[in-house]
């Protein structure tokens, strides 16, 4: 065999050597999220008697005064993360993508099937959660942030912190009901990201907040908690973020899996969806 052939050879050798090294230590590391076989199903009231003929009716047809139909809303999802993986979740509205994430985090228990994770290590970021309009901005930063968990010498310690990057100064005086969309949502992301990052991370739609500058400092401020070596699950609209940042995906879809697994080929069989339903 020739020199050039031999070199060949040997690269190909080692790109297998690597390809079966990288395989062998996701295979080592912890499994911290099971999702197995999960569905959910939610009770939806349907219309009520418009009259008391008409319940009169329904009573002697022994029939109830309003009816419930049953919306399944997940529908046997099933996915693993190990430890510092970044999981993308993408689907179109409805799809259940924020309902798996508050049945992963307890927010939500399922109705079939079982999740797996230590929730003492999950921080669910969502904006604007437990935002009172009545009161002032400053007011506000407390009560949300006692919602999601910080401690009043903790919101003490990071209040300027928390004005200054949502970009507040001097409207900190003012009710929340006089504040725009995009003030509203740089506040809450200010709130939401401003602890230490945690071992679990979960974003519910984080990354669409404010101007583009706004954006991509918001942006910056996921990547350093995700380099901070979370395992982290992203759900979000933009493909673009799922492909720059995550290394596995899931597709969700009327609460149905679709696919999960390789990134691109997830995304790539997301956008034909997309553009199969334009057409």
């Amino acid at each position: 065999m020739s020199s050039k052939g031999k070199r060949k050879g040997n690269t190909q050798e080692r790109k297998q050597e690597i390809e079966e090294k990288g395989r062998a230590m996701k295979e080592e590391k912890q499994i911290v999220i099971d999702v197995s076989h999960v569905s959910m199903q939610f009770r939806i009231a349907g219309e009520a008697a418009g009259s008391l003929k008409e319940f009169l009716i329904r009573a002697l047809k022994r029939r109830s005064q309003s009816r419930s139909r049953i919306l399944n809303a997940l529908d046997d999802i099933s996915f693993q993360a190990r430890e510092g993986d970044v999981v993308g979740i993408i689907g179109t509205n409805g799809s259940g993508k924020s309902t798996l994430l508050k049945i992963i985090s307890g927010a939500l228990e399922p109705t079939g099937g079982t999740v797996a994770v230590d929730r003492s290590k999950v921080q669910l970021l969502t904006l604007g959660t437990g935002f009172d309009m009545e009161l002032t901005a400053k007011e506000n930063i407390y009560l949300n942030g006692a919602l999601i968990g910080y401690s009043r010498e903790y919101i003490d310690k990071k209040y300027d912190d928390i004005v200054a990057f949502a970009e507040l100064e001097g409207f900190m005086g003012e009710r929340m009901k006089n504040f725009s969309s995009g003030m509203v949502s740089r506040l809450g992301f200010a709130i939401a990201t401003m602890r230490d990052t945690p071992e679990i991370l979960i974003l519910d739609e984080v990354l669409s907040v404010g101007d583009m500058f706004f954006r991509k400092k918001s942006e910056q401020r996921i990547q350093e908690m995700i380099h901070g070596g979370a395992t982290v699950l992203i759900v979000t609209h933009s493909m673009d973020v799922i492909l720059k940042n995550c290394n596995y995906a899931v597709w969700i879809e009327k609460g149905k899996m679709q696919m999960a697994g390789a990134v691109r080929e997830v995304c790539e069989g997301y956008r034909k969806y997309q553009n199969g339903r334009k057409k």
